[in-house]
């Protein structure tokens, strides 16, 4: 990797954990009585962070490094975080208020069906799962993207059912409804 893509990648790594980490901070709902997140948010994250130090590890010690890979492919891999991060913040700022960190159900919550939701029942995952692909291409490296897209995903398929268990719970024949016009993650996938 030359200077410019390595600043460039610390620059964009830098801005994509701050603002996890002030989503984290700022988004999670402090009604305990509604929550229905089951520690799932604890257990995502220390599944995603696990995975990145493992990764990184990894690509740094160029364990699992894919030797005639092209050049192009960190930028590639940079590209799918940018990509990554608009898709979840673009979902993110389409809920506004209904975003939260752990798993609420609002007192006045209704399901969006507007922009990426449309398609798409969790966006902000889907997003996120790309960064995460874009990461482990960065390194041109096969262990961490395996390191990287494995736990991490499984984790938010987990996180998926407990929010889906819940909205089901919450709106009934609504979200069944809504269930069978969208994709969970990504469409004609899954």
């Amino acid at each position: 990797m030359n200077m410019n893509f390595g600043l460039l990648l610390l620059i964009i790594s830098a801005c994509w954990l701050i603002s996890e980490v002030l989503l984290i901070a700022l988004r999670r709902s402090k009604n305990d009585s509604q929550d229905h997140d089951k520690g799932s948010i604890r257990w995502l994250n220390i599944v995603i962070y696990t995975s990145i130090a493992i990764a990184v590890s990894l690509g740094f010690m160029r364990i699992g490094q894919i030797h005639a890979a092209i050049s192009i492919i960190p930028w590639v891999g940079l590209s799918f975080i940018v990509v990554g991060l608009i898709i979840r913040w673009t979902a993110i700022l389409t809920l506004r208020k209904y975003f939260t960190t752990n798993v609420v159900i609002q007192s006045d919550h209704r399901i969006i069906k507007k922009g990426l939701y449309r398609f798409v029942r969790h966006p902000s995952y889907s997003g996120s799962i790309i960064s995460f692909c874009g990461l482990g291409l960065v390194f041109s490296n096969w262990i961490s993207f395996i390191v990287l897209i494995m736990p991490i995903t499984v984790a938010f398929l987990k996180r998926i059912q407990i929010e889906e268990q819940a909205l089901s719970n919450a709106f009934g024949e609504q979200y069944s409804d809504y269930r069978k016009i969208s994709w969970a993650l990504f469409p004609w996938i899954y």
